[in-house]
């Protein structure tokens, strides 16, 4: 975990900075291992921002962060601070951003990739898919991943990976500005036309925000695989109910298209049992979506996938949606209040965490407030 501490420019431009603040720090693999630390405040480099989190959610691939599925990768080494899905106030600048309008003082939403800015995917505009991913030497970050992350009281970020916040949108619900745009461009990837029928695999917080993004481009019928509590959530929502504990959901899907599938689906669940189902399900011709990351092996029907011409998208974050998703939240297209079950002060992460897993009290949303 590499800190420095803020030097006498930055805290010329705010002197309520501190030192040192409180941390979530991971020590190693392992729910035990979590700890809450204090270290040195992160000092802004240049097109950098220091930023005070006011909130922050905790994300689905966090867990698995902290139990060490992704060994080597996410995180790299130990010590590491985690977290990604924040937002907050700008209190000090790096090197060169005042000229591009950065002020101390501005509200901002974060997300996890700053790509490199030089190859050709970032020239592109898709820097979600750096070709110098993991290489900080050339610029390239993934906050909360593999670079030091938001369970903390303050952050670094590069300007390119934090979008500044309109007034009509709360701290708390701007802190999913990071999921809802990746929701927003997971439904993106997959094309749908308005009127199109979209079935969703998994009424998790994802597969929630999916539903809601479905809806607000244009979908004439939602359809939610999933049970308990969390597919309710979703029916209230304004999905359609698709339980899997009552029989098969790939005849379920079709029965209620008569018998076509949907025109896409998007798989929320991460496993490749439910990427195979979703494959399934969709009607000849149409588009798959798959967002959840398996950790396990699973045959797929390739001969239906290549024979009624399916297109499979793979979806890695987002390419630019979160000034996307911002006015959908606006206006109520998009919310985040619905799916914000459970708050925590920071000091209280792993009983935060616990809920989360657990899924104690129909936990969907888990919000941290340092």
């Amino acid at each position: 975990m590499t800190v420095t501490r803020l030097g006498p420019t930055d805290v010329a431009q705010n002197r309520s900075v501190p030192r040192n603040m409180r941390a979530v720090v991971l020590n190693g693999p392992g729910f035990e291992q979590v700890t809450l630390q204090r270290v040195p405040v992160p000092r802004p480099g240049r097109m950098e921002l220091l930023c005070r989190v006011e909130a922050a959610y905790i994300c689905g691939t966090d867990p698995h962060i902290v139990k060490g599925d992704y060994p080597g990768f996410w995180p790299r080494s130990y010590p590491f601070i985690p977290g990604h899905e924040w937002a907050g106030t700008v209190v000090a600048l790096g090197e060169d951003t005042k000229q591009f309008g950065w002020r101390v003082g501005e509200r901002v939403a974060g997300t996890s990739h700053a790509g490199c800015s030089y190859c050709r995917n970032c020239a592109t505009g898709r820097y979600n898919l750096c070709e110098n991913y993991g290489d900080e030497a050339r610029g390239h970050r993934q906050y909360g991943h593999y670079t030091g992350g938001a369970y903390a009281e303050y952050v670094v970020h590069s300007v390119r990976s934090v979008v500044r916040l309109p007034d009509a949108v709360s701290t708390e619900d701007a802190a999913a500005v990071d999921p809802a745009s990746i929701a927003l461009h997971t439904v993106k990837r997959a094309n749908p036309a308005p009127g199109d029928t979209v079935a969703v695999i998994g009424p998790g917080p994802m597969g929630l925000m999916v539903l809601q993004c479905a809806l607000a481009v244009g979908a004439g019928r939602v359809l939610v695989v999933g049970r308990g509590e969390r597919l309710a959530k979703a029916v209230e929502l304004g999905a359609e109910r698709v339980d899997y504990t009552q029989g098969d959901p790939v005849a379920a899907v079709r029965r209620a298209t008569g018998g076509s599938g949907a025109h896409v689906v998007v798989e929320c669940a991460g496993t490749g049992e439910a990427l195979a189902q979703a494959i399934e399900m969709t009607r000849k011709g149409g588009s798959v979506s798959a967002i959840g990351i398996p950790l396990e092996a699973a045959p797929l029907p390739i001969k239906k996938l290549v024979l009624e011409e399916i297109s499979l998208h793979g979806v890695r974050a987002n390419r630019g949606t979160c000034e996307e998703v911002l006015p959908l939240m606006v206006r109520g297209a998009v919310r985040v209040e619905p799916l914000r079950t459970h708050t925590f002060p920071l000091d209280a992460f792993p009983e935060a965490l616990d809920a989360f897993v657990r899924r104690k009290g129909g936990a969907i949303k888990v919000l941290i407030k340092p």
